[in-house]
């Protein structure tokens, strides 16, 4: 995992303005002052993160703390199991450097996805490698059941983890905000769905760990995990779209990600596909790009549901119903990506989803397809690319929450830096 762009060696002039175009570069820059030590081993892992590994010359020179104050963290840093020395390097003109890099085991942290159709559990180290994958399906899920499988799950993991589990820091739920939303459509009646509406599930999940559980809205964890992970290297602003059993997004301004006064930003489900005529609304976009309606294309054949979500989709008996899902589904995220492109000035709009990555670039190019046929005078058109995370997006997400509120310097979200 990087938590962000490659860190640029070069010094910029702090007293020079701002440029005009772009917001200024962003770095892990330390403190010599006293009371700050924790933000300083911070500034030191973020710097060691973003370049994989580094001596301590070079640390002292990209965060600008002395030598000294150097020595001194990565002294408790490796007292602490978060840094591993490296093999000395030789051959260069001085002393042979020795690179310090992350220490794997040094951390851990939980994801759990729950979603409509499934629910996930990673766990993943410090270095971001996912250690742990277990999956669940079901139709629907049932609290009463669901639940005690949460708990069971992460009792398994832990288990697993022996000596390790201690050093687990934080778990991360990742979860729509209105499970239950939308239960017609998912032909469920009102009681089953209004059982969500009376779950804090981040309390529950605290109830089962001593661990801080922390929650993110499903799509807002699955753009985290491309913004840190993914695509966000490499762009600063970003719409993301994720198909799922419905769709969603994120919105990412700036390379930190923007939820907006009610954590809504970049929920394109809701999105209008036309104009209110008469008393009957227009459809929403969640009725056409979401995976729940190639679900009942093939119930309606008398096919597997669940195939909609793997490689199955684009095969056999199968192949046909999906061809014609997609291209009214690629119909559905032109109109949104063009009515963004409107709004806001993005790099580059992001699809991914829970499905398989052939279908994915099958989605693409017939999106970009049915945007050529947009008028685009007065807008800068936009560049449609895929996800680089796939189904474990959610999960992900949640479990790079508590590693970034341990480890990272930046509050505010992920420290993003231009190269």
């Amino acid at each position: 995992m990087n938590f962000a762009d490659t860190l640029s060696p070069s010094r910029s002039d702090a007293s020079a303005p701002p440029a005009a175009v772009s917001p200024p570069v962003l770095r892990p820059r330390g403190s010599n002052h006293v009371g700050m030590r924790q933000f300083n081993e911070r500034v030191v892992l973020q710097a060691v993160r973003l370049n994989g590994s580094l001596p301590k010359a070079d640390l002292a020179r990209l965060t600008g703390l002395t030598a000294q104050t150097i020595g001194l963290i990565t002294t408790r840093l490796e007292d602490d199991g978060l840094l591993l020395k490296q093999e000395r390097v030789r051959g260069r003109i001085g002393q042979p450097s020795v690179p310090l890099t992350l220490n794997p085991d040094g951390a851990f942290a939980m994801g759990i996805k729950i979603g409509r159709r499934s629910a996930d559990w990673l766990l993943v180290d410090f270095t971001g490698k996912v250690r742990v994958r277990e999956t669940l399906a079901y139709d629907f899920p049932d609290a009463d059941v669901l639940l005690p499988m949460v708990q069971s799950h992460m009792r398994t993991i832990l288990e697993g983890m022996g000596p390790l589990a201690s050093r687990l820091v934080g778990v991360g739920v990742a979860a729509p905000f209105n499970l239950g939303g939308w239960h017609k459509m998912l032909g469920l009646s009102e009681a089953v769905s209004d059982q969500w509406n009376h779950i804090d599930l981040c309390a529950q999940v605290q109830a089962m760990t001593d661990a801080p559980v922390s929650f993110a809205k499903d799509t807002s964890a699955a753009c985290v995990a491309e913004l840190v992970a993914g695509r966000g290297r490499d762009l600063k602003s970003f719409l993301y779209l994720f198909v799922d059993t419905f769709v969603g997004g994120g919105l990412v301004l700036n390379s930190h990600l923007h939820g907006g006064i009610h954590g809504n930003a970049g929920a394109v489900a809701s999105m209008p596909l036309g104009v209110a005529e008469g008393g009957t609304p227009p459809e929403q976009l969640v009725a056409h790009a979401s995976l729940w309606e190639l679900e009942q294309h093939f119930k309606a054949a008398g096919l597997e549901p669940s195939a909609a979500y793997d490689d199955r989709a684009m095969a056999g008996a199968y192949a046909a119903h999906t061809h014609t899902w997609i291209a009214s589904a690629a119909l559905g995220l032109a109109h949104s990506v063009v009515s963004a492109t409107a709004f806001l000035d993005i790099d580059a709009v992001v699809i991914d989803g829970s499905f398989s990555r052939i279908m994915l670039q099958r989605l693409i190019d017939e999106t970009g397809a049915a945007l050529r046929r947009y008028n685009w005078e007065g807008l800068w058109p936009a560049t449609v690319i895929a996800g680089s995370i796939g189904s474990d997006a959610r999960a992900l997400g949640g479990a790079l929450l508590p590693l970034h509120e341990n480890f990272a310097p930046d509050r505010d979200l992920f420290l993003k830096v231009a190269s």
